[in-house]
This record gives structure tokens, C-alpha cells and sequence, in this order.
């Protein structure tokens, strides 16, 4: 997951909209495709930083608490300065790693494609 935070630019850069609706056929639906996607990289990336915060949290007060607390903060920081969830999912988009899905529309093909067989096997009874 690191490899593909490294590559992903850490700033907006400005995009053509005629790249984000090649695959889907359909900029809406690709917007909705990043915005689930790049909810699933935050949900993963908060369960991260909570695991590794809660290494840091023990029951018993310490006299070296100021320097775990200077750890959990340059942890934060360090989750702060990686790329946002959306820029990742874009890039991931951009560079065909996502794989994209329409239940709804493989469903109407598939009525479709009933629908034509149905028509050939009428079609050949009437011939009979």
C-alpha cells in the first residue's frame, strides 16, 4: 500500500474529463467508482494509524510519556503528509488498477441477451 502512496502525487493536478469516463462510459459513474474507493482507503488507513497508536498506549503513567507522546505525533504526521484517499483512488483509476462493475448493467444485458435467444428459438420453430 506505501508503494502506491509514494508514486501518487501529494497535490491536486489539474485532469482532462474525457480520461475519467473511457472506462465507465460515464464521468458520473466514475465519480461515484473514486468516491467508494477512496472511502475504502481511509476506512484502511484510520485502522492503521489506530493500530499503531494504540502500541504506544500502555495503562501505567511513565516518566517517559513526553517522548511517546512526540512519537504518536510524528506518526500523525507522517499520516497527515501522505496523499489523500481521492488523489490515490484517482491515480489507481488513471492507471487501470481498479476494476469497475455495474451490477445494474450486466443485468440489462443479460435480459438482452435472454431476450435474443428467445427470439432465435421462436424463430426457428416458426421455420419448422
Amino acid at each position: 500500500m506505501e508503494e502506491q502512496k509514494k508514486k501518487t502525487p501529494n497535490t491536486t493536478i489539474t485532469r482532462n474529463t474525457a480520461d475519467f469516463s473511457q472506462q465507465t462510459g460515464n464521468i458520473y459513474e466514475t465519480v461515484a467508482m473514486l468516491t467508494k474507493r477512496a472511502n475504502q482507503i481511509a476506512i484502511n488507513e484510520k485502522k492503521e494509524l489506530r493500530k499503531k497508536i494504540e502500541e504506544y498506549t500502555t495503562s501505567i503513567e511513565t516518566t517517559d510519556e513526553m517522548f511517546e507522546n512526540r512519537e504518536q505525533i510524528d506518526l500523525v504526521r507522517r499520516y497527515e503528509q501522505m496523499p489523500k484517499p481521492v488523489l490515490v483512488a484517482t491515480e489507481e483509476y488513471l492507471d487501470h488498477e481498479l476494476e469497475y462493475r455495474n451490477p445494474a448493467k450486466e443485468d440489462q444485458r443479460a435480459k438482452r441477451m435472454e431476450e435474443m435467444e428467445d427470439l432465435v428459438i421462436a424463430e426457428k420453430e416458426a421455420q419448422q
